[in-house]
């Protein structure tokens, strides 16, 4: 999920130059123009500005990246050529990852312990789609008659890449690794909120080969930005992660030009604790699934539906674990939660605090901005724990991106499930249990995407990613999602020698097709 909040307007542009315009392997200069102001979430404080591009900067970013798609340096480069490029990129992206962390987690508030742990498997996700584009084999198809016909599959063209502010580096280099790895070529618009990181990665790109035109950046809102870039008849492919009102719009937009689309949108995941399963490894696997990124991922363990003989004692010791999380800077090492991003993030998590409250739902963790950091100017929110919830409630039902989760007690399996499946969303789900059987039962009848057993938020380069229901189409990571980046083209050849003549009505058994 990602906002489409508006930004403060700076008037004349800073000394230096003024990214968002990255096209042609370089910035482009905009001039005195609108431009966005991007703030830290841990201080609330104005980190830089950044371009508001209009319809005529994404037009130039589609233009180049078009242009570079077809051009001889692209587009003939071999298949080994190309997998040595994208495994030099994640060598240069491997090099720089210190100077990566510090950048994200000055621009989204992640402490920097996650933003190592995230950021330091991402180049391998370039090393993947590498192996899998030399690895990649087309089809010859046995067919009836004296025909040879096989496949062959070639690169989309210009990628849309819409990214969204809680994992910006992850969810952009996700898409542009098999980008890369395919052939095709691409314009990202990340977040609003979390442009820094793409544009400095682009620059570190360029500057290790990768062709000018393949990467362009466009920065800006949804509604300016965002729009012309998944509306433009130029784009072959979009890929996006974002809000399922998001995710709607865009889709449509480019649903009108027929692009391909993958899109992960939003969730409400469900967590489903057994009592065969150890409590305190539960507790912690809670906190850990609804907290880490202050919540701000769209498989937050957001709903708990724990067996009720052990209900009250886990209800519990997550408060108690909840209440135990130190919230504060990002960059101090003894933080275990940060900010959210952005003051108006922080004042709907507060809202649902209320919410819950008016529903009849128990408060028995957080709910309120933390006391020691009420005079911060940063985005702090507690994290947040509602007991005694129904399924109906609108806690339970309504994604809140934020750390925020409620506890549901069930009886049986079948009433777990139920729950469970009690959503609009299907992104992801976990299970707690040390009954393998019943594990795989209840894997196979909860309507979801990714399902973790004894684990979450565990994601692989080659391990699909994607949801049913409202949490969108298509799947990122794995083969699935590179085999996405290409066309199918079949060829069919008659290698057989006999007289053909369709007019001629003396032969007999002819066949049409």
């Amino acid at each position: 999920m990602s906002e489409t909040l508006q930004h403060a307007v700076v008037a004349t542009p800073p000394a230096k130059t003024t990214r968002g315009l990255y096209v042609d392997g370089a910035h482009i200069e905009p001039g005195t123009r609108e431009l966005m102001a991007i703030r830290s979430p841990g201080t609330g404080q104005i980190i830089e500005s950044v371009l508001l591009c209009t319809d005529e900067d994404v037009d130039a970013a589609v233009i180049s990246a078009s242009r570079a798609f077809r051009s001889a340096e692209w587009r003939n480069m071999t298949v080994r050529t190309r997998a040595r490029l994208v495994n030099k990129l994640a060598d240069v992206m491997e090099t720089h990852l210190d100077e990566l962390y510090e950048l994200e987690t000055l621009n989204n508030g992640r402490p920097t312990r996650e933003t190592r742990a995230q950021l330091a498997r991402v180049p391998d996700l370039f090393r993947y789609n590498a192996g899998l584009a030399i690895a990649r084999r087309d089809d010859v198809i046995p067919v009836e008659g004296d025909y040879l016909t096989y496949t062959k599959r070639l690169p989309l063209g210009v990628v849309a890449n819409v990214t969204p502010f809680n994992h910006p580096l992850l969810i952009a280099c996700r898409n542009l690794a098999p980008t890369f790895a395919s052939g095709c070529t691409t314009v990202v618009k990340p977040s609003e909120y979390t442009p820094l990181t793409t544009l400095r990665l682009a620059e570190l790109f360029t500057e290790a080969g990768l062709p000018q035109g393949v990467f362009n950046i466009v920065t800006g809102n949804g509604a300016v930005t965002g729009r012309a870039l998944t509306s433009h008849p130029g784009i072959r492919k979009l890929v996006l992660t974002g809000g399922t009102e998001a995710g709607r719009q865009a889709g449509s937009a480019a649903a009108s030009n027929f692009a391909r689309q993958t899109l992960e949108l939003g969730g409400k995941t469900p967590v489903i604790v057994f009592d065969d399963f150890d409590l305190d490894q539960a507790v912690n696997y809670a906190a850990f699934g609804a907290f880490v990124g202050a919540g701000q991922t769209c498989v937050c363990a957001a709903r708990h539906i724990v067996q009720r003989s052990i209900y009250d004692e886990f209800v519990e010791k997550l408060a108690a674990k909840a209440k135990a999380i130190r919230v504060g800077d990002p960059f101090d090492t003894a933080t275990q939660m940060g900010p959210v991003i952005s003051e108006r993030q922080r004042g709907r998590i507060l809202e649902y605090v209320q919410i819950g409250i008016n529903e009849g739902a128990r408060l028995v963790a957080g709910g309120r901005v933390p006391e020691s950091l009420a005079d911060n100017s940063g985005y702090f929110v507690e994290p947040t724990v509602f007991a005694d919830v129904r399924a109906d409630m609108r806690i339970a039902q309504e994604e809140v991106f934020g750390p925020f989760t409620v506890v549901i007690p069930f009886d049986t399996d079948a009433d777990a499930i139920r729950i469970a499946n009690d959503s609009p969303y299907g992104l992801a789900a976990a299970v707690r249990t040390r009954d393998i059987a019943r594990a795989h039962r209840v894997a196979d009848r909860v309507e979801a995407g990714i399902i973790w057993i004894n684990d979450h938020h565990r994601v692989d380069a080659a391990s699909p990613w994607g949801g049913f229901k409202l949490s969108g189409t298509g799947r990122e990571f794995g083969k699935e999602a590179f085999d996405a980046y290409f066309d199918v083209k079949a060829v069919m050849v008659n290698v057989g020698d006999k007289a053909f003549d369709w007019y001629d009505m003396a032969v007999r058994d002819v066949r049409l097709n």
